[in-house]
């Protein structure tokens, strides 16, 4: 794809990186338009990260230049980059969770007064210029803590946008975002591009590249297969690119037969917003249910009161007939129950630990030889989820850091398998993961169904939750407005009912 030296705003020549005997870029070249949004795709290790990396000064790279604006630039980290134009916003947001919206905006750039005070009331007028040119409604007071995943990520780019960047990557940003708020984002983005600001756009969702991007490049084992202008390709030709062969159906056949009623939830409440109020549904054995709703219509917190670790005010949880009623999850994972949670970083991974750590560490017992843990044992269950998930990385002594999200995610479900759960809770199980390793998830879902786990699933993404689920239960405002039989229902009612009650 030939372009005028003039329109190109960033340019990257034979970038190759090594770790050890890895190599994981292979002479990269990759030219972003001015203002244009790039789409950058690749199953999860392809190398999107480390290119990246490479470019923001994370990593050094071996081979290879970087020209921004036709001459030639080095970063020596993400900050230097910050301050020359080229901004990121992470999947993973890095925040200050109990300094408020206005402070992490500012932060490390405090403005000051002539006394050399923090200027507060500049701060404040900056802070909500910015929102009323974006079209945001944030409350500037609010510690970040208290904002949903979809409020912060929208933070997080108003700030990459107050630096003025003439470049800003997006990894993954509507990873958390209902279909309101990505149109919003895709407003702003096109708003930027007029002003001839270039986007690095990373998504693994497919119909949103094609809406949003003017051009798309294709990395495989860390090298660059494929660059087009969207209009010259297609989703058959992207997902072939990416994987290596043709994926004929996004989807696996959802051919699990749902068994009786096994899982009871009887009218629960909670105290804290957002409330849950009166939700009753029953779930069936072997059955994939899904739950859907707009962001903050209390999915996540259904299944973290389920679970024991969000408090009752009301209702109970009988399985098998038996109540449920936990109060923290290790009664929960004492009766079967999984969760794998939304943020695995926050709460679903231990960083520092390696791979055989983060996948036995649910499960200790199961790895004694007498009262001490047995190393083989845990290095042994580590290998065997490694191969069962496809999990892509060196060994179980790898460092969890060290894997790609998608594989950090099938390490949490290897966690999970390793307790043979009887009820599989999954909140935005696939969030963050490539077109491939998507699909195996999928089907060890359906293969869980078919072995009897009941499965409850919430998923923002409304084509995976009338793919592979067999009924869905639709959230609004903290309340069940209504339960459908998946294959009866279409888009439109899911929207018609998550609406119901704001």
């Amino acid at each position: 794809m030939a372009d005028k030296q003039d329109d190109i705003i960033l340019s990257i020549q034979g970038m190759s990186k090594s770790f050890g005997r890895n190599r994981v870029l292979n002479h990269i070249n990759l030219n972003v338009r001015r203002g244009t949004v790039m789409g950058l795709m690749g199953e999860n290790g392809a190398g999107k990260s480390t290119m990246m990396n490479c470019l923001f000064g994370t990593y050094q790279k071996d081979e290879g230049t970087i020209l921004l604006n036709g001459k030639e630039v080095a970063f020596s980290g993400p900050k230097d980059a910050l301050e020359n134009g080229i901004a990121m916003v992470h999947q993973e947001l890095n925040q200050c969770l109990d300094r408020n919206v206005k402070d992490n905006l500012f932060l490390g750039r405090y403005p000051t007064n002539a006394l050399g005070v923090i200027d507060e009331g500049r701060m404040r007028k900056e802070a909500a210029d910015l929102f009323r040119k974006l079209g945001l409604t944030v409350n500037l007071n609010t510690p970040m803590r208290n904002m949903s995943v979809s409020q912060r990520q929208m933070c997080e780019i108003a700030k990459a946008i107050s630096y003025n960047a003439q470049v800003i990557v997006l990894d993954e940003p509507t990873s958390s975002l209902m279909t309101q708020e990505v149109e919003k984002l895709f407003a702003m983005m096109r708003m930027l591009k007029e002003q001839g600001i270039s986007l690095i756009y990373i998504s693994h969702k497919m119909d949103e590249i094609f809406e949003i991007c003017d051009d798309v490049s294709v990395l495989r084992d860390g090298e660059l297969v494929m660059t087009k202008r969207i209009e010259d390709t297609n989703m058959n030709e992207l997902i072939a690119a990416m994987v290596g062969r043709s994926l004929d159906n996004r989807f696996p056949p959802v051919d699990n037969t749902p068994g009786e009623p096994i899982l009871s939830i009887q009218h629960l409440s909670t105290k804290y917003a957002p409330n849950l109020s009166d939700i009753t549904f029953d779930v069936r054995k072997g059955e994939i249910f899904g739950l859907y709703g707009l962001v903050g219509a209390g999915r996540t917190e259904l299944l973290e009161t389920i679970f024991g670790i969000r408090t009752r005010a009301s209702g109970r949880v009988y399985f098998r007939d038996k109540l449920m009623n936990f109060s923290n999850a290790q009664e929960a994972m004492d009766y079967g129950f999984a969760l794998i949670t939304e943020e695995r970083k926050a709460n679903g991974l231990f960083l520092k630990g390696d791979l055989t750590f983060n996948t036995t560490i649910a499960n200790l017992n199961h790895y004694k030889s007498g009262v001490a843990l047995s190393k083989p044992k845990m290095v042994n269950a580590t290998n065997d989820e490694i191969k069962t998930m496809h999990t892509k990385c060196m060994g179980p002594d790898d460092l969890i850091s060290s894997l790609s999200g998608g594989n950090q995610q099938k390490v949490i479900f290897g966690k999970w398998l390793e307790r043979a759960p009887q009820v599989f809770l999954m909140d935005e199980p696939t969030r963050g993961i490539d077109v491939g390793a998507k699909y195996e998830i999928y089907e060890l879902i359906i293969k869980m169904a078919k072995e009897g786990k009941t499965i409850i699933v919430v998923s923002s993404e409304m084509p995976e939750i009338l793919g592979i689920t067999n009924r869905i239960g639709v959230m609004s405002n903290g309340r069940l407005s209504g339960i459908v039989n998946t294959k009866e229902t279409n888009q439109e009612e899911l929207l018609r009912l998550s609406a119901k009650y704001l």
